[in-house]
C-alpha cells in the first residue's frame, strides 16, 4: 500500500479514570481505587513500547484527596513519552483550599487549552467550568452551576446530575475561536474532554447539545474523546465520532487503556484489556 496512507500523521496514548485513591474498594459499583497504581504502570510499559507523541489521560486522575496526587502522579515518571492531563470531576475532590491549585498541579497550562501537531489541532476542554464542586460556594461559576442544574431537573434531563458540569460562556467562545483559526488553516481538529456529549446518556456534560452544534458545524471537526462514563461508548452524529473510553478504576484486575494511531483516512484505536478496538473512516 501507499507509505502516505500507512504511516501515521501522529500517534498517542490515551488513558481514562483512573480514579486512583488509597481506600478500600467499592465492589458493588466495581471499583478497585488502590489497584490503578499497577495498571497504570502497566499501561506506561505498553505504552514505552511504542512511538508516540504523547499521552493523554482523561480526567479522573483520582478519586479523591489531595496526596492522592502525590501517590499516582510518579507512576507517570516512568513515561517517556509527555504525559498530558485533562481535568474531571473526581480531581476536584479535595478540600476547598486546594481547588484551585488542581490545574498547577496536574501541570497544565490552563484549565482548558490547545495544541497542534502536523496540521491537526487537539483541543483539550474543562467540563467542570461551570459545575457545582470544582468551585466554593459563594462563587458566581458555583451559583451559575446550582442554577444550570435546577434548570436540567425541572426539565427532567436525563444528564442533570451534580457530578456533570458544563462550560463556561467564555470558554464556549473560546472554543468558537479556536476551531474558526483551525478551519481557516485548514487542520483537523479532534476535542478532548472529561465528560461525553454523544450519544445521549447520564455522564454527559450538561450543555452536550450547544457543543455538538458547534462542534459538528465545522468541516474541520473530526472526533471526540471523553472518559467519566467508565462503561464507554460510542455514536456518530453528523458523520463524526464520539468515543467514551472506558474507567480504568473498573474491575479488580483487568485493565483499560489505548492507543490511537491517525492516518490521512482513518483514526485506528487499537484498544487493551477490557478497551474496543476501532477503525474510524475519516472524513465520512
Amino acid at each position: 500500500m501507499h507509505k502516505d496512507i500507512e504511516t501515521p500523521i501522529l500517534r498517542f496514548g490515551i488513558v481514562a479514570d483512573p480514579q486512583y485513591a488509597d481506600i478500600a474498594p467499592n465492589e458493588a459499583m466495581g471499583r478497585y481505587y488502590a489497584q490503578s497504581l499497577a495498571k497504570l504502570a502497566e499501561a506506561i510499559s505498553t505504552f514505552n513500547t511504542a512511538e508516540l507523541d504523547f499521552v493523554i489521560t482523561l480526567g479522573d486522575l483520582i478519586d479523591r484527596d489531595w496526596q492522592s496526587f502525590d501517590d499516582i502522579l510518579p507512576v507517570y515518571q516512568g513515561l517517556r513519552h509527555k504525559a498530558l492531563f485533562l481535568l474531571g470531576n473526581h480531581d476536584f475532590a479535595v478540600v476547598p483550599e486546594h481547588l484551585g491549585e488542581v490545574p498547577a498541579r496536574l501541570g497544565m497550562p490552563h484549565r482548558y487549552y490547545d495544541f497542534t501537531l502536523n496540521d491537526w489541532r487537539f483541543v483539550v476542554l474543562d467540563g467542570n467550568d461551570v459545575s457545582t464542586f470544582s468551585t466554593p460556594s459563594g462563587d458566581p461559576r458555583h451559583e451559575e452551576a446550582t442554577e444550570r442544574l435546577c434548570a436540567l431537573q425541572v426539565a427532567g434531563a436525563i444528564n442533570a446530575h451534580g457530578w456533570n458540569g458544563s462550560l463556561s460562556d467564555e470558554q464556549f467562545l473560546w472554543l468558537e475561536g479556536v476551531m474558526d483559526k483551525a478551519e481557516a488553516d485548514g487542520e483537523q481538529v479532534l476535542v478532548l474532554c472529561h465528560y461525553p456529549v454523544f450519544p445521549p446518556n447520564t455522564h454527559n456534560l450538561w450543555d452536550s447539545e450547544r457543543v455538538i452544534a458547534l462542534l459538528t458545524g465545522y468541516e474541520c471537526f473530526q472526533g471526540y474523546f471523553c472518559g467519566h462514563n467508565h462503561d464507554g461508548n460510542f455514536g456518530e452524529t453528523a458523520g463524526r465520532p464520539f468515543v467514551t473510553f472506558k474507567g480504568m478504576v473498573d474491575t479488580q484486575d483487568q485493565n483499560t487503556f489505548a492507543i490511537v494511531s491517525i492516518f490521512a483516512g482513518r483514526i485506528e484505536i487499537n484498544g487493551f484489556g477490557r478497551e474496543d478496538s476501532r477503525v474510524i473512516p475519516l472524513g465520512a
